[in-house]
């Protein structure tokens, strides 16, 4: 068994149902799901390019795949995400944005975002004594020649070459991708996610993924909402009640939840 921290958008999320639609499956039940018909791609050419996503699920990857440490066991591990989560804000990114990543193709904001890095941070610091350090076999399959120094140094301290200054957020739409069929699915992707990036996405919550056996698709174990409210002047919607409101609106309708990333998650 193995556990990740991620964010992923509420199950009633029109953005959660789009991704499941594209990825095949919707990382909250585990269902497959049909691929959005789409002029010019065929379901089995959809299925081919998600393939290695698909089984991550929809996400963004904040503190990478990791057994338990000796000692503690998952009742442990939630009682912290729990109380983690409870003093945590919440807050927006104002815009994503279909773009390369690395080899893939997946969703990021055009600007970083100063309190999703800092999110990310403190998560990996809050969590680092529950992870189980790495096997060397772990440690091979992150492939550490071609890492830089810093990425490097991620991997033996923290189990993750991408995190503290390397960290980017973004979700993962694609694996591996040569540049022709880049190009290609750039126009189907934004066709079908842009309807979706129209708002800000609030971050307000925080969810544990899990892996139940080597290799399995990962799926989302529980979500956690960060518990404290962002202040804002007065007539103007918190980032959480504007997000309850959206997903108050779609609940009655049907759910189909970098290269180097998905190396990195192992």
């Amino acid at each position: 068994m193995r556990y990740a921290i991620c964010f992923t958008p509420p199950m009633a999320s029109p953005l959660s149902a789009a991704a499941a639609s594209w990825l095949g499956r919707n990382v909250y039940s585990g269902e497959p799901m049909e691929p959005p018909p789409i002029a010019g791609l065929r379901v089995s050419e959809i299925a081919f390019h998600t393939a290695v996503p698909r089984r991550f699920g929809f996400h963004a990857m904040i503190m990478a795949p990791f057994r338990l440490a000796d000692g503690v066991d998952e009742a442990h591990l939630l009682r912290a995400l729990m109380h983690f989560t409870s003093a945590e804000t919440s807050f927006a990114i104002e815009r994503l944005e279909v773009a390369r990543l690395s080899q893939c193709l997946g969703l990021r904001s055009p600007v970083p975002n100063h309190q999703m890095h800092m999110l990310a941070a403190r998560v990996l610091q809050a969590f680092d004594g529950f992870r189980a350090p790495l096997s060397e076999e772990e440690i091979e399959r992150s492939d550490p020649d071609r890492l830089t120094a810093p990425q490097f140094a991620n991997l033996h301290r923290w189990g993750d070459p991408y995190v503290m200054e390397e960290y980017r957020f973004h979700l993962t739409l694609t694996g591996p991708l040569g540049a022709d069929v880049g190009q290609r699915l750039e126009a189907p992707l934004r066709e079908v996610f842009e309807p979706h990036l129209a708002r800000p996405l609030a971050v307000d919550s925080l969810a544990l993924f899990v892996e139940p056996e080597k290799g399995a698709p990962m799926r989302v174990h529980s979500q956690h909402p960060l518990g404290k409210i962002s202040a804002r002047p007065r007539g103007e919607r918190t980032v959480r009640a504007e997000a309850e409101r959206r997903a108050a609106g779609d609940a009655g309708g049907s759910l189909p939840h970098v290269a180097n990333s998905l190396s990195a998650i192992r």
